[in-house]
């Protein structure tokens, strides 16, 4: 190009379209917005990055054994996907409770009275589809 002679006059800036991933990560963010924005989001996080910079003592090599428990339980789940969901899932259970025994029988608890719940729920529903037939 000649540095004495102006560009010409007619150039447009054309953007280059946006792809599959970019509007859909555009739709995401557009969907999320009001939850992001709430109060209650910023507080929990700014809670969680304060307990991460001042963790209580042997917090981080207990969430390491619990992960190292959920990466174990991920490579012995080979072939089912049920498997692969449960293994990971059991083992992580297994670990936080040996850490955390109250609170893992707090959630025991709960989860005991729900699946008996559930499944009065089941037999109910089946029983009513027997006399029905």
């Amino acid at each position: 190009l000649s540095l004495y002679s102006s560009p010409a006059r007619e150039t447009k800036y054309v953007e280059n379209p946006q792809t599959q991933l970019e509007e859909g990560v555009s739709r995401l963010r557009h969907v999320m917005e009001p939850y992001t924005a709430w109060s209650l989001c910023s507080d929990f996080f700014s809670e969680g990055c304060e307990f991460l910079q001042n963790p209580p003592a042997g917090f981080y090599p207990r969430l390491g054994v619990i992960g190292f428990a959920g990466m174990v339980g991920f490579f012995l789940a080979r072939g089912s996907k049920i498997k692969k969901l449960v293994y990971p899932a059991g083992l992580m259970g297994i670990g936080a409770s040996m850490y955390y025994p109250q609170q893992a029988v707090a959630i025991a608890k709960v989860a005991g009275t729900q699946l008996y719940d559930w499944s009065l729920q089941g037999y109910i529903a089946v029983e009513s589809l027997w006399k029905d037939n």
